[in-house]
Order: C-alpha cells, then sequence, then structure tokens
C-alpha cells in the first residue's frame, strides 16, 4: 500500500472536483491517516476553474502548499494544460477522456484516461462521474480501502441524498474496472 500522496483535483465548477477530493480526504481519515485539503475556485464556481489539492500520509504533513504532486486527476482540457507539467516524473495522470481535445505526451508518467461521464450516464447519473474518476484513481494508486469511500459517503451524503448510495458504489467499482481496462489497453499496444 502507498504510504503517502499528494494530488491535484482539477476541472470546471460543479463537476463534483472538491467533493471527489474531500470524499477522499474523509475515507482517509477514517482509516486514521493525516490528511489536508485545500480548495481553489474562482469567483463564478459553477462553470469556472476549480481543483484542491488533497494529501494523505501516515505521517505528520509539513505544508499544504505544493506545486508538484504525485498524481493528478482532470476533468476538462484548460486543467490538463495547467497540471501536466506538475506531475512528478513517476506519477500519475488519470483524465476524463471525452472531455480532453490534446491528449498528453508525456512519456515519464503514467497516464490513464477514463470515461468518466460516458459511464455516468450508462449508471443513469451524471453527478456521478467524479466518483467513477475516484474510483479508477484508487485502482492506480491504492491509499485508501474503497469500503471506507463509501463508508465516508454515507456520512457526507445529506439525509435526502443517502438514496444515492448505491448508484455511487457502483460508479467507484465501474471506475476500478475502467482503469483495469484502461492499462490493459495501453500493455497490448
Amino acid at each position: 500500500m502507498i504510504t503517502s500522496q499528494e494530488i491535484v483535483i482539477a476541472g470546471f465548477g460543479g463537476q463534483g472536483v472538491l467533493s471527489m477530493g474531500q470524499l477522499l480526504a474523509y475515507a482517509a481519515m477514517l482509516e486514521g491517516k493525516e490528511v489536508s485539503w485545500m480548495p481553489s475556485y474562482g469567483p463564478e464556481m459553477r462553470g469556472g476553474t476549480a481543483n484542491c489539492i488533497v494529501i494523505v500520509s501516515d505521517s505528520r504533513i509539513s505544508s499544504p502548499i505544493l506545486s508538484k504532486f504525485d498524481s493528478a486527476i482532470v476533468l476538462n482540457q484548460p486543467s490538463l494544460d495547467k497540471f501536466v507539467n506538475s506531475v512528478r516524473p513517476g506519477g500519475l495522470l488519470l483524465y476524463e477522456r471525452s472531455s480532453i481535445i490534446s491528449p498528453p505526451t508525456r512519456t515519464d508518467i503514467e497516464i490513464v484516461h477514463v470515461a468518466a461521464i460516458e459511464e455516468a450516464h450508462r449508471l443513469t447519473s451524471k453527478q456521478v462521474a467524479n466518483v467513477v474518476l475516484l474510483g479508477a484513481f484508487l485502482e492506480r494508486r491504492p491509499i485508501v480501502d474503497p469500503k471506507n469511500v463509501i463508508s465516508a459517503l454515507k456520512e457526507v451524503l445529506p439525509s435526502h441524498r443517502q438514496h444515492l448510495l448505491p448508484i455511487n458504489e457502483q460508479a467507484l467499482v465501474r471506475g476500478r474496472e475502467l482503469a483495469l481496462e484502461a492499462l490493459s489497453e495501453s500493455v497490448s499496444r
């Protein structure tokens, strides 16, 4: 299991970028890990750019402010353009496939693309695309147990949204499966 991970999650406001980071942070807290979650978003929020930095570690976190990351999860082209060179060599860049016009070309990082929005539509809930991506991320970087993501979701979802737990659980599982499929595609090339 990975002991520390510094992650940037970025996209447009309204895509669930900040909530994905919160969910990851809550799951890590349930496991007793050290956690930092730092959001950043434009004044327009929905439709504007948003990102958050999440640090999950087994040891104390010295600073939540970073310029280089172990992993980046991006949901749109402007975020990819902004953060592609901020991923450390050997790191992971995970992106939502349908939102990217110019795919990344770096060869010193692991690049995984997932059709999260398409999968969310298949699951009949476009709001779970971020959970699909989180599942894919956890397949490639298992920093928390997916069961704890679901436990965290039970805690953070308001009572009138608790009926969405099963579809979020399906989205998490499908994300993990899609990451495995993307890996086997890249190996077979």
